[in-house]
């Protein structure tokens, strides 16, 4: 029951997001309602069903700027938002324009922590400049789930 009302308030939350998304930037908030909603649903209907929705841009896990990424404990995206063409590829030598090695960063973080943030610079594809962004992420089992936003 609990599980089924975390779902609910989160999806509840991303609803409550997505009007003010669409107009502006994503908050914290947002990011990080959306990053509970995505934790939330791999609990509950498990990786493989969850993954599929996270990659779908109809399901709700894709809003305004915000979208759901997960990658494996060795850094291979199991799922992406953004670019869902991304699956399956390995991600671990991924670094932002500063030479910051942010994957890495990620599964360190998600396996020490559980779950954080992580800064890095990233070039937004809406004004085509780099720009300083986080990332939340939260560790699920052998997952890390993670939602990601502008600073600027």
């Amino acid at each position: 029951m609990l599980k089924i009302t975390r779902v609910l308030m989160a999806g509840l939350a991303v609803l409550w997001a997505q009007s003010a998304i669409a107009q502006d930037k994503a908050t914290p908030e947002q990011a990080k309602a959306l990053l509970d909603k995505a934790v939330a649903e791999v609990q509950m209907d498990g990786p493989e069903k969850a993954f599929a929705q996270f990659n779908d841009h109809n399901s709700g896990y894709t809003v305004g700027e915000l979208y759901v990424f997960v990658f494996d404990l060795k850094g291979k995206y199991e799922a992406s938002g953004g670019n869902p063409a991304l699956v399956g590829t390995d991600a671990s030598d991924l670094h932002d324009a500063e030479g910051k090695y942010l994957v890495r960063e990620m599964i360190a973080l998600a396996k020490s922590k559980g779950h954080g943030r992580v800064d890095y610079v990233w070039l937004n594809r809406a004004d085509n400049q780099v720009e300083k962004k986080r990332s939340l992420v939260q560790r699920v089992g052998d997952h890390i789930v993670g939602v990601g936003y502008y600073l600027n």
